[in-house]
């Protein structure tokens, strides 16, 4: 159930390397997002849902363009605070799996986040990509509480260059995963931009989530 491979944690800085096109990526998400599929929803209380308030508003985050800081060099992310939901996760680099799926963290670590090789890092020009559990057999995992973000909260990403990139939330939505909108999720905005993706919408054994909540967050402050 959760047999998806991992690349092994970069002990040095890495250099960047050619990215995926967002088309394919898409594509590939739009058949299942495999690294989230993986919840197990066995527990009494499901994991929050984004409110419909909380949408992603795209024109205030063109607006927002001029505000941004300038995009940061390269730099591999070390670790995610989330503190309105109490997340400070350690991430690892994941990339595709064999069967051209995204991979996903270990589900046996609940406190674990993805940080997708195949698209920008936190802090560059572009779209980056941090990816999580819901919950495992145990309990909740590190994204379990996504849902409950709102507009204007915080997402965090340290990196290994010594810089803390600080998102703010513009949008928190779940999408079924049978209708993916790729293109709306990963398309570079024009500036810095973060997308915290975990499992969410209806459950079942047979099937698992059906649905995908996505944190849509752009640069707001370096540290």
């Amino acid at each position: 159930m959760y047999g998806y491979e991992l690349s092994g944690m970069a002990e040095e800085e890495e250099r960047p390397k050619k990215r995926a096109p967002w088309g394919v990526i898409a594509l590939v998400l739009l058949t299942g997002l495999a690294l989230i599929r993986n919840g197990s929803g066995e527990f009494d209380v499901g994991p929050p849902q984004p409110a419909s308030a909380a949408a992603a508003d795209a024109q205030a985050a063109q607006d927002a363009l001029g505000r941004a800081p300038a995009p940061l060099p390269h730099g591999v992310p070390n670790r995610v605070r989330i503190s309105a939901i109490q997340v400070d996760a350690p991430v690892v680099p994941v990339g595709l799996d064999t069967d051209g799926w995204v991979a996903a963290p270990p589900p046996e670590d609940p406190n674990l986040a993805g940080w997708f090789t195949g698209a920008v890092s936190p802090g560059e020009k572009g779209t980056a990509v941090v990816v999580g559990h819901v919950d495992n057999t145990q309990g909740p995992a590190v994204f379990y509480g996504l849902g409950a973000l709102k507009k204007g909260q915080q997402v965090e990403v340290v990196r290994q260059d010594g810089k803390t990139a600080v998102f703010e939330i513009y949008g928190v939505e779940v999408f079924a995963k049978n209708d993916f909108p790729g293109d709306r999720v990963y398309t570079s905005k024009g500036s810095p931009e973060l997308r915290v993706i975990t499992c969410g919408g209806g459950f079942s054994k047979v099937h698992g989530y059906d649905g995908n909540v996505v944190v849509f967050a752009r640069l707001a402050a370096v540290r």
